[in-house]
């Protein structure tokens, strides 16, 4: 069977193909002009191949009929190299560049359906230099019209490009699979880059086409300790073949033999090397050892009216390969009957009423056994190896939870496929290239006594959001996640327009509940601010931009990677929810416009923010990549249109579900106050020293632990922290500490209210449109006009007085402990002075009446 690629890995039918590769040649002509040895050269080659355990080989150039044919008869599979010259200014010539796509195209013919062809490289490291003197983008489009050609003469096959970490920043989303030639001596190195390289390769598989070392420079038994960690690093972190370089220490080159290095297994004589007897040990038991001891996993799988993709899903737990683990399935008050396919799997049941997802999880976690507990989806099934790369990164690293990627299956058909490349799927978020910020909660495991030290799942979150939240209250313990990108599960995306508007909606519920528990998370709108990269669609920029690669001085640096900024203002706005609340501002401004004309200036502003959306939709859809590719431009063209109109649809979906559960831009953060907002100055007196740094920070605690949004000052700030009260208002405070000798200080502290420059950039232009259609009495624009800045204003003053009420809160458990009437022992705080109008000591300070019994509190009006 042809190979085909499934995900991360590739697979020759229904089994998985793990490539346990060398590479072969370059060998000196023999007397065809072919680049190999004779055949009863090759046969006892491959013979010896077949009895270590290789099962694939790789060659440089394209192999004569013959030695495909030898191959098959001993079961192994090539990776047919197709060569030109990459090594000149290929594309400076039209000429050269259409002799290379012929050649392409002839070397692909030789070989054109032959069963022993694992895939074609239509290139090989093309240099640096070359790279740069082409430009990127160029080269690019090159590889991919050689990728075309390729697929034209043999349509089933795999095609891909060899890179390797000099060109790393070449974009290839359009290969087949993602291959790197890679030479590390640092263990550490390798696996740090190997995990780059993953990210890079995105959903497909990854193969390592190169790894050794030389033994003519570092001996024979450093070859071999280098290969046995480079092919078990290779296999544990999720690649799906390796080819060490090479066969044997024979290799021509340029019209000459080349004999100053030895990377072969096998000497130019074929006599093995020790390097030969490490390939056959790894390779007998990829993708782990046999001897690991592996962790007991319980995995849970919580289902609500499941019936329809239950059974898929427990058939898949049934064949995993993992020595260890137990299926408890918990029935969160299901009426569809799926409770009776569980019974006929035999795996452990547990019903209860229903409560939600967040229920549901705990009720698996207290039944668990395992000290690992491995969650995924009812509509979701695992790779067959889920749970053995899961748990080597439990044993490899510090890690209390560690997630993988979740694909969507092929043959869901065509809407699932355009939801798929929809955005507000399951997406992971990653600090690097292995530890993750937030892993999906369809494929998710964690350490049980984590999950227990830090209480479970909150069960508020009946639906959505639980996995944010717990991965947040592990990090908040110091704890790291970690991101396996072999351990795969199959995630069918929603099927309907109208499942996918419900889904939508229902993640903006669960944002707006995040946002309560975890404000700090969010920024001023109302997002949530990730520290991390997010992989997910829909995510591409309406601006993009070109990046810039690091390439060195003169082009020297032997990684080159591709630095992408950080989208602009204006370009992550148009990605929100909220745009469309900005463009129905400028609507209703037009329509306004009828009336008083002026406001009809407002129109290609309107005209501009919907281009904006309807670019990126357009622009999204066309990058769209399904599972299962379409036949026909007819179907394709449906496809991206789909697509398109999906990536228009979602954001009002969760704009809805948001501004329905409170979760809007003009949202106040923190205590309504009935005091309005100005300047307040606090005088506390202390007997015992602390630095002003000690002491904000001790503030800053303080604030945090009242659920207050704190931000530090920068270095060109004028005051220390910053209050957030929404996104139109704030308090700064600012300290000064009198210094008064014997290690007695006064502090003072003053909070002012700031009204945010947006707020005024919004408010004030209305205000002005809001005067000239009163003077050309336009009156149902200007009262239409002025009722939206004078809320806009309200809003504003009172989000500072929220801010400054929740500061003067904090403030109290700065000088008190949180239990009234206990002292603070290490701030000796003996007298405070509240220095204000009599309005704020009265009504400002209602609420910390027991602070100020517990001291000797003098209270002053200026």
């Amino acid at each position: 069977m042809r190979p085909h690629v499934r995900g991360k890995f590739l697979f020759a039918g229904d089994s998985k193909l793990y490539v346990r590769g060398v590479t072969y040649g370059m060998f000196r002509p023999g007397n065809d002009g072919r680049g190999y040895p004779d055949r009863r050269v090759v046969a006892r080659d491959f013979e010896h191949m077949l009895e270590n355990g290789i099962n694939a080989l790789r060659t440089y150039s394209v192999p004569p009929r013959w030695l495909l044919d030898a191959a098959q008869d001993f079961g192994l599979r090539v990776m047919v190299g197709l060569p030109w010259e990459q090594h000149v200014t290929f594309l400076d010539e039209t000429r050269r560049a259409r002799s290379i796509e012929q050649c392409v195209r002839d070397g692909v013919r030789q070989c054109v359906g032959h069963p022993a062809v694992l895939c074609y490289a239509v290139g090989n490291e093309i240099p640096a230099n070359i790279v740069r003197w082409h430009g990127r983008r160029r080269v690019e489009r090159f590889i991919e019209k050689l990728y075309r050609a390729a697929k034209d003469e043999d349509g089933e096959a795999l095609v891909t490009y060899v890179n390797f970490p000099t060109t790393e920043y070449l974009e290839l989303p359009f290969l087949d699979l993602s291959c790197f030639n890679v030479y590390l001596e640092s263990p550490a190195d390798f696996e740090a880059y190997l995990g780059r390289l993953q990210n890079l390769a995105g959903d497909r598989p990854l193969l390592m086409t190169e790894i050794g070392l030389d033994s003519r420079r570092n001996g024979e038994e450093s070859q071999g300790r280098s290969l046995e960690w480079q092919l078990r690093s290779a296999f544990g972190g999720g690649c799906a073949g390796t080819f060490v370089f090479s066969w044997t220490d024979e290799w021509h080159r340029g019209g000459c033999d080349i004999e100053d290095w030895d990377f072969g297994v096998t000497r130019r004589d074929r006599s093995p090397k020790l390097a030969l007897e490490v390939v056959q040990r790894v390779y007998s038991d990829v993708p782990f050892p046999r001897d690991v001891p592996w962790p007991r996993i319980s995995v849970v799988l919580c289902t609500y009216n499941g019936n329809r993709t239950i059974p898929e899903t427990l058939g898949y737990l049934e064949r995993l390969d993992y020595p260890n683990f137990e299926v408890i399935v918990v029935d969160d008050g299901s009426t569809d009957g799926c409770a009776d396919c569980v019974k006929e799997h035999g795996f452990r049941l547990i019903r209860t009423h229903n409560k939600g997802l967040s229920s549901a999880r705990n009720t698996g976690l207290h039944a668990a056994t395992g000290e690992i507990v491995a969650y995924i989806d009812d509509d979701a099934y695992p790779d067959r190896d889920w749970l053995k790369y899961l748990a080597a990164n439990f044993l490899n690293n510090d890690f209390v939870g560690v997630g993988g990627p979740n694909l969507p299956p092929p043959g869901d058909g065509w809407m699932a496929d355009c939801i798929a490349n929809s955005p507000g799927g399951p997406i992971h978020v990653l600090l690097s290239d292995r530890e993750a910020e937030h892993i999906p909660g369809c494929n998710m495991a964690f350490r049980k006594s984590a999950l227990l030290e830090v209480g479970g799942f909150d069960e508020v979150f009946r639906v959505a959001g639980d996995d944010v939240d717990i991965c947040w209250s592990l990090q908040k313990q110091g704890w790291k996640l970690g991101f396996s990108p072999a351990a795969v599960v199959w995630h069918h995306r929603r099927n309907s327009i109208r499942n996918y508007w419900k889904q939508q909606r229902g993640y903006g519920r669960s944002e707006a509940l995040l946002e309560k528990k975890w404000p700090e998370k969010y920024n001023a709108g109302g997002h949530v601010s990730w520290a991390g990269k997010v992989y997910g669609n829909g995510l591409h920029t309406v601006f993009p931009h070109a990046g810039r690669i690091y390439q060195g001085q003169w082009g020297t640096a032997a990684f080159q990677r591709l630095y992408q900024p950080a989208p602009g203002t204006l370009s992550a706005l148009i990605l929100t929810p909220e745009w469309y609340l900005i463009a129905a501002l400028l609507g209703v401004l037009v329509l306004l416009g009828i009336d008083w004309k002026p406001l009809l200036l407002a129109a290609p502003l309107w005209v501009a923010a919907m281009g904006a959306s309807v670019g990126h939709a357009a622009a999204s859809g066309w990058r769209a990549r399904p599972a299962t590719p379409p036949r026909g431009r007819l179907a394709v063209l449906r496809l991206r249109l789909m697509a398109a109109l999906l990536h228009v649809f979602q954001p009002l979906a969760r704009l809805l579900g948001r501004v329905h559960w409170g979760l809007t831009p003009w949202r106040t953060v923190g205590p309504s106050s009935p005091s309005l907002a100005w300047s307040d100055s606090i005088v506390l007196w202390s007997e015992v020293w602390q630095s002003a740094e000690d002491r904000l920070r001790a503030l800053e605690s303080a604030l945090k632990k009242c659920g207050a949004v704190v931000h530090r000052g920068g270095n060109f700030d004028d005051w220390d922290l910053q209050i957030r009260g929404g996104l139109l208002g704030s308090a700064r405070l600012l300290m000064a500490i009198e210094e008064h000798g014997q290690g007695r200080q006064l502090m003072r502290i003053r909070f002012s209210p700031t009204y945010s420059r947006f707020g005024l950039g919004l408010a004030l232009p209305l205000i002005g449109l809001t005067i000239g259609a009163g003077v050309a009495r336009a009156w149902i624009p200007c009262a239409a006009i002025g009722a939206v800045a004078l809320d806009l204003i309200v809003c504003g003053l009172r989000q500072c007085a929220a801010a400054r009420a929740e500061a003067l809160l904090a403030l109290n458990q700065f000088v008190t402990e949180d239990s009234p009437g206990k002292p603070l022992p290490s701030r000796g705080v003996t007298d405070i002075f509240f220095v204000g109008p009599e309005m704020v000591m009265e009504r400002g300070f209602a609420a910390a009446d027991h602070a100020v019994e517990g001291t000797d509190g003098i209270l002053e009006q200026e």
